[in-house]
Formats: C-alpha cells, structure tokens, sequence
C-alpha cells in the first residue's frame, strides 16, 4: 500500500482528477497481488455504491439545490441582516449568521463559501472591510454550514464507519452553533481592532418576527429531519426522499418561486453535483480494498499506540493528521478512505464514535480552509481575486479560534453527546 499512497499523492500532485487518482492509484495495488483476481477491480465499484443509507447523499445534494432554487438564500441573508446587523462589524456577522442559517439548507462548505463569496463579499469590500479579513470570514464560516445537518461528510462518515446518522445529526446541531458564537465572537474582536461598524440599527421584535415568520420554512427544515429519524418515520435514506419532496413543495407553494424551467436545470446540476461525488465514491472502492488486506487499521494502530495510549494524545495525533490531509485531499475521500482506519483505532482507545465523527469531519472540513491547497480557500481567494499571501495574513484569528474550539469539544464529549442523548 505504500507504493499505491505514494501514487496517489503524485496523481494529485500533477493534477489529474481525484476519481481517477484513487481509481487508478486502487489498481496499481492489483498489480502487486497476481493472486488477487481482476475480475474484483470490476467488481467493487458497483458494490461500494450498493449501499440503500448511501442513497442520502445524492438525495440531501438534490434537496439542497432544489431550496437554493426557491429563492431562499436572499430570505435568508434579510433574516442574517435582521438578527446580526446591528452588531460590530455588521456585513461579517451577518456573513457567519448566514452560513449558519445555509447549514440546513445546503450542507457543504464549498458550496456555501463559494455562494456567499458572490452574494455577500463584493458588499463587505465595498463597505470598508479588507480582502483578507472578507475572505477568510467567508471560508472559515462555512464550517459551520458543513456542521450543522444535513452535512454530506457527517452522512459518509455514518455510512462508512456503521454510526447512527441520526446520533451525528443530534450531535452536529450543537457543534455548529456552538462555532457560530465562537465566529461571531472572533468578528466582534476583529472589528473592535479595525473598526468595523455595525450595518444597521436594531431590528424591532416585530421586524424579526416578521423575518423568522417568511423564513419558518427553511429553519424547520433541519428539525423535521430530527424529527422523523427520531420518532422513526424515517431511516436515513428516506428522509433523504422527504427532504426533496419538502423542498419542492416550499418552492412551488409557500415562496412560489420554483418554476419548471428552475426544476429542470437545478435536476441538471445535481446530476453533475452527485455524478462527481458517486465516482469518487464508487472508485475509492478500489483504493480501499487494499486497506484491510495488508491490516493498515492495526499497523497505524500499533504505531500510535506505540507512541502513547492516552485516549487524549491519540485523538490530538488522529486530528493532527486529519488537518494535514484535508489541505490537499478533497474531504469526501479522506472521510471514505480513513475512516475505517481511525475510528476503531479511537473506539479502542474509549472515544465515543458520534464525538469522534464529529470531531473528525470537522477537522477534516477545516483543512479545506488552510494553505496550500484547501478547496474553500482557493473557491473563495479565486472569486474575490485575493493573494493567498493577504489570506494568511488575516488567517491566524480564524485558525487558532478553532483550534481552540475543538479542544474544549475534545475535553467537554458531555456537550456534543447532550443532545444525542436527549432525543434518543
């Protein structure tokens, strides 16, 4: 396997495309093994996507598409400038309240940074606020989007490693917002030092009811998914249907914004949205195989047990690692193909594995925000024409607030798991 990881770092590296990299990084590992049948390399690609809880996936993208279709991201950034505007650095809190009002709506950090880099920033900028500082709010933020459920990474990381989506939903309501207050306070200091005015005067009690009230669709979205897993309506994948259906409704009957033209092209682009993914998906079958055969998980597992067996020094080297990987590997892989690897390694050690879902995509999510290659940096650096160089600069607020925030989730597990525990 050292000779297929080294391939697959030079695939990426030249840039070929991350299905194929792993697909045929995956097949040099055949090579090696004569013994092994080719009729496999055929055979797993199909069978890693036979898998009826992965159909969430494509299933939450489509939802989330459909909502953005409906016209609810301009009711969300009114309800963001309603219920932040006023503060310090106004236009920068209403950027993170809206990446977290998106986290039930889209689910992913690229998409919403890359959304709101278009929307939001080109204002921000022109209200005083520095490239940099624009940028980063805008990257960093979308780790909450990818937090709070329905996350796509949260619903590999449940289909991969055998943990209740419903426990990691449950669980990622308190973490993201627990990261909105965390940002929020982050802006609040930044623009105490830079002098970031508000954007707007209080809002009225019934100017915010009046916002919440036209947005009541979108912010019971997230808590009917709960819901239906809790009370047992739904599976996984099934409320994965009803979230497409629910989507669709809002937009025709409650916002009536969701034409048939706005239905057909936003079903094309979630072909391509889910295509991309699938493959990935499909092909890092191949890749894995060799994972168990040459006993890795027990090899890595020896190795940082070897260093040390403190439950908390083993979570710090598995997070470290995790940071590192997600600046250069897309998220959905490092979760598809390092999940079995870590997370028996962190149960052995006593990690409860909705906490350490968590925890893991979490991090993993935040290597997309750092140098050299993290996908939401260069998506939001390349929409804004920001030097990566002005975005390091204004990076280290941003960074060291989550590192700091995941430490006190690693050592408080009670807060991630109340909720959890609470509805189930």
């Amino acid at each position: 396997m050292l000779i297929v990881g080294i391939l697959l770092l030079v695939f990426l590296a030249i840039g070929m495309p991350i299905a194929y990299a792993i697909g045929i990084s995956g097949f040099a590992f055949f090579l090696q093994h004569p013994e092994l049948p080719m009729t496999i390399i055929a055979q797993l690609p199909i069978s890693q996507t036979q898998n009826f809880t992965l159909l969430a996936v494509p299933l939450f993208i489509l939802a989330g598409n459909l909502m953005n279709a409906s016209g609810i991201t301009s009711r969300l950034i009114k309800l963001s400038s309603v219920l932040t505007g006023h503060m310090r650095g106004g236009l920068a809190q209403v950027n993170v309240m809206l990446s977290t009002l998106m986290g039930g709506v889209s689910g992913s950090a690229i998409a919403d940074a890359s959304m709101e880099a278009r929307i939001l920033c080109p204002a921000m900028i022109e209200r005083g606020y520095s490239p940099g500082f624009t940028a980063n709010c805008t990257a960093w933020t979308g780790l909450i989007t990818a937090t709070i459920p329905p996350g796509v990474g949260i619903i590999l990381y449940g289909v991969t490693g055998e943990v209740s989506i419903g426990w990691l939903f449950a669980a990622g309501i308190f973490v993201g917002i627990f990261l909105t207050v965390v940002y929020m306070f982050t802006v609040w200091v930044i623009s105490g030092r830079e002098g970031y005015k508000a954007e707007r005067a209080r809002a009225s009690f019934r100017e915010c009811m009046q916002a919440i009230v036209e947005n009541i669709w979108a912010l019971l979205f997230p808590i009917f998914l709960l819901v239906g897993l809790r009370i047992g309506i739904f599976t996984p994948s099934e409320v994965g249907s009803f979230a497409c259906v629910y989507a669709i409704l809002v937009g025709i009957f409650a916002y009536k914004e969701l034409t048939l033209k706005k239905l057909v092209q936003t079903l094309a682009d979630s072909v391509l949205d889910v295509g991309g993914i699938m493959f990935i998906i499909a092909l890092s079958g191949i890749f894995g195989y060799g994972i168990p055969f040459e006993k890795i998980p027990d090899l890595i597992s020896n190795a940082i047990l070897g260093f040390s067996t403190n439950r908390y020094v083993v979570m710090f080297i598995i997070l470290f690692i995790l940071v590192i990987l997600g600046m250069f590997i897309d998220g959905s892989v490092v979760i598809l193909l390092f999940t079995p690897i870590f997370l028996p390694l962190a149960i052995k050690v006593g990690w409860d594995p909705v906490h350490f879902g968590i925890l893991f995509c979490t991090m993993i999510t935040m290597g997309n925000m750092t140098p050299p290659v993290g996908l939401a940096m260069s998506a939001v650096c390349t929409v804004l024409n920001v030097p990566i160089s002005e975005y390091i600069k204004d990076m280290w607020p941003w960074f060291w607030a989550t590192v700091l925030s995941i430490g006190v989730l690693v050592f408080f597990p009670g807060l991630v798991l109340a909720l959890p525990r609470l509805l189930f």
